[in-house]
């Protein structure tokens, strides 16, 4: 490989806590649903997806920044009394990088830190990237829990973090 056509090394990935709203965060969430989004489009719900999340259950929110450039993102939230991984987006660019390995690791430092035994989340059925990561990342499958019982073809999965 040529110096012209090696990858430049990515600056380091720092992890920082902002709020559900900050902006960054914002846009993240708004990439991650326009390239997401449109693979489940065919699927109908009577009443909001359950795939959307009240700012209300979220217990933290995590940007991870390359240099001054936020490069994915990852929520923790409330459910039914357990944390839930929510909206884990690398953007394109940073694939590969190891930010995703570094927003979760934060992710699942903050369930430890609210005494959670183990972190849980759901993924798609049509990303089977995020299957892969989080089965290399030390999940497990678990059934279908609330409220993606909806989504019969979901994936959810579960971390002992204990």
């Amino acid at each position: 490989m040529t110096a012209s056509t090696t990858r430049p090394t990515p600056p380091a990935v720092e992890v920082l806590t902002v709020d559900w709203e900050h902006p960054d965060a914002d846009v993240l969430r708004a990439e991650m649903s326009a390239e997401v989004g449109p693979r489940y489009a065919y699927i109908e719900f009577v009443g909001p997806p359950p795939t959307v999340v009240d700012p209300r259950t979220v217990h933290k929110t995590f940007v991870a920044y390359a240099g001054r450039t936020p490069a994915g993102h990852a929520a923790v939230r409330w459910n039914a009394g357990e944390l839930e991984l929510k909206r884990m987006f690398v953007r394109p660019a940073f694939r590969g990088t190891g930010t995703a390995t570094a927003l979760l690791a934060a992710v699942e430092a903050a369930a430890r830190e609210a005494g959670q035994p183990r972190l849980i989340l759901q993924t798609g059925h049509l990303q089977p990237d995020a299957v892969r990561f989080y089965e290399r990342s030390g999940y497990h499958r678990i059934p279908l829990f609330a409220p993606y019982h909806e989504l019969p073809l979901s994936n959810c999965f579960a971390k002992n973090l204990a």
